[in-house]
């Protein structure tokens, strides 16, 4: 006999099997115990308090940070014949009305809320009324005060536990290191509660960080030679980057929209809804973008600006690759990025502790960066996971980098900056510094007499790109820093003085060879498949276009790609062999398998 719970997974949901934690978390939180849960984007968290809610009795109550994205959630659910609904301020009077009339007449098994919704008395007084079958607080990394996503209101999300002891709580993230689940047990006071913590290893997406030169150049050559029709997301760090981003890959042929907090509400919800729904589009936008967003053909996401930590480097590119398909994550990253970001810190008016905690996340970000080592690996140990070998599938195992000896070099940067401050109290940018070391002859360096420094020239051995190189480097390790006036030019360190006295080596990262053109993923993909089955997956794909329009979803929200790219490689026959394709629930068959059955039929007489 199979558990209620394995029922639901496969009459409802289509699987087979659940994956990883799955099990144990839903068989804990419906026997009534609390839980912390980390997954990995696409791991399948949502179902960990899916099921429960469709096996407890009442009605699961799943708080979520935003209400852009929960019509798209009960869709979803809806479409697989769960009785989902939501409250959010997106609603007028009457409709809200009708969602509290159902939950209280025990109508519907899960209802999405804010975090702001849910503290309202009336809110929490329709709570009491009604019957909560747990509470599943979704992207929990919200409470924490250091984090990236710092949410206020999920400071007062203790109050599910005082006020409804009885009720399992799950708080379910995707991006927590060890120091932020102990923030959100604190906080949360889940201190009761069994934590599930997955490997945060996302073997499918490959990471790849670059030298930053033309930026948009580079950004629309890696599009069209890697991901040329593919959906992504391009994040930058600016509202004006932003559009000005959006308007270039425009101009270029492709499809892009702009997101971010200065476009008016109804452009943004109009942006999102097309990228949730349509194939192909670009989402460029700042990091206001993204969380909570399931859409499952990402296929690259691209940093074109340094993200300030790698808690939100990991959250943004998990974006990409949510089926499991193989999928890109590309960032640009040069010297202006460091002393923006640094800048940024200083400028943020944080107490001190804040602004160390900023720089902190900044450091581990810039060693990612700059490692020589599988850049995997580094990633997960920030999460205190282990990798037992170099993963193969990020570019410094694909195109290893080589080390050099930049001890001596950067003795030479660090003396010119100190040749300038400390005997002529004179600070200058990163190109003139360059200049000096090279020997330009300049009219600045002329107008200043930097020719007759004992740094002139020293440097005449290595390109200007290569001490841009030196400079971007020594700035990340803290050995130079941004002025503090902001004028764009540098200051020693305390770290400094072992480097200029010779008590320490340091070994730079040279920058790697070009990369060769790739064949774009989306051909790679449809090459597994045979030429007859590649053919009726774009048929299927095509059927299915016109079932999400006709039902104004997503067209993820019918089937997956991977459903679709099985049944045409298996090409199934009856109503008992297509339920056994995995995605195919008990509602999706009823519902669409005889026109499955048909263009699986009209192809195998085509």
């Amino acid at each position: 006999m199979i558990s209620p719970a394995q029922e639901v997974l496969q009459n409802v949901f289509g699987y087979d099997a659940f994956r990883g934690h799955q099990q144990a978390v839903i068989e804990s939180v419906i026997a009534g115990e609390d839980a912390l849960v980390l997954m990995p984007t696409g791991g399948g968290k949502s179902l960990c308090y899916q099921i429960p809610a469709l096996v407890r009795e009442g009605t699961g109550i799943v708080i979520s940070p935003l209400i852009a994205l929960m019509q798209d959630q009960v869709d979803a659910l809806t479409e697989l014949g769960v009785r989902a609904a939501f409250m959010n301020s997106s609603q007028d009077w009457a409709a809200n009305r009708a969602v509290e009339r159902a939950f209280l007449a025990g109508e519907l098994d899960l209802l999405y809320v804010a975090p702001e919704r849910l503290l309202t008395e009336r809110c929490l007084d329709l709570l009491d009324r009604g019957r909560p079958a747990l509470f599943a607080i979704d992207e929990a990394h919200c409470v924490s005060q250091w984090g990236h996503d710092f949410r206020p209101e999920y400071l007062g999300l203790s109050c599910l536990h005082e006020r409804w002891p009885g009720v399992p709580r799950l708080a379910l993230t995707a991006t927590a290191t060890a120091v932020t689940r102990d923030e959100i047990v604190q906080r949360l006071e889940l201190g009761q509660a069994r934590q599930f913590v997955s490997s945060f290893d996302r073997p499918n997406i490959q990471y790849r960080i670059v030298e930053k030169a033309d930026v948009k150049r580079q950004l629309l050559s890696f599009i069209r030679e890697e991901h040329a029709g593919d959906c992504g997301i391009v994040y930058a760090l600016s509202r004006k980057r932003v559009d000005e981003t959006a308007a270039m890959l425009c101009r270029e042929g492709l499809q892009a929209l702009p997101y971010h907090a200065g476009l008016d509400a109804a452009e943004r919800a109009r942006n999102q809804a097309r990228f949730l729904r349509e194939d192909g589009l670009i989402m460029v936008a700042t990091i206001a973008f993204g969380m909570g967003v399931d859409k499952p053909d990402v296929r690259f996401v691209a940093h074109i600006d340094l993200p300030k930590s790698i808690e939100g480097y990991y959250q943004e590119t998990g974006r990409a690759g949510r089926d499991g398909e193989p999928a890109t994550a590309w960032l640009a990253y040069g010297l202006q990025d460091v002393v923006q970001r640094r800048r940024m810190i200083g400028e943020s008016g944080g107490d001190t502790r804040f602004q160390q905690s900023q720089r902190e996340q900044l450091d581990a970000m810039l060693a990612l960066c700059e490692t020589v080592a599988c850049r995997r690996t580094g990633l997960l140990a920030y999460f205190d996971e282990t990798l037992a070998r170099p993963c193969g599938n990020c570019d410094t195992c694909v195109d290893p980098p080589k080390a050099w000896d930049g001890t001596i070099a950067a003795q030479k940067l660090l003396s010119a900056v100190y040749r300038l401050w400390h005997e002529r109290g004179q600070r200058f940018g990163g190109g003139h510094l360059i200049d000096i070391l090279r020997g330009e002859e300049t009219a600045r360096v002329r107008e200043h007499g930097h020719d007759t420094l004992s740094v002139y020239g020293v440097g005449s051995d290595l390109s200007a790109q290569a001490w841009r190189g030196v400079l971007r480097q020594v700035l990340a390790r803290g050995l130079l820093q941004p002025d503090a006036q902001g004028y764009g030019t540098f200051e020693l360190t305390r770290s400094s003085r072992a480097v200029l006295k010779g008590e320490t080596t340091l070994m730079l990262r040279e920058a790697p060879p070009a990369r060769k053109k790739k064949t774009p993923r989306k051909a790679a993909q449809h090459a597994a498949l045979p030429e007859a089955a590649l053919a009726r997956f774009e048929v299927l794909r095509a059927w299915r276009a016109d079932m999400a329009r006709e039902h104004e979803v997503p067209a993820y929200v019918i089937f997956h790609d991977a459903t679709l790219r099985e049944i045409a490689q298996e090409q199934p026959g009856s109503l008992q062999a297509l339920s056994g394709i995995s995605g195919v629930g008990a509602r999706k068959l009823e519902r669409y398998g005889e026109a499955l059955l048909a263009l699986m039929a009209e192809g195998s007489s085509a």
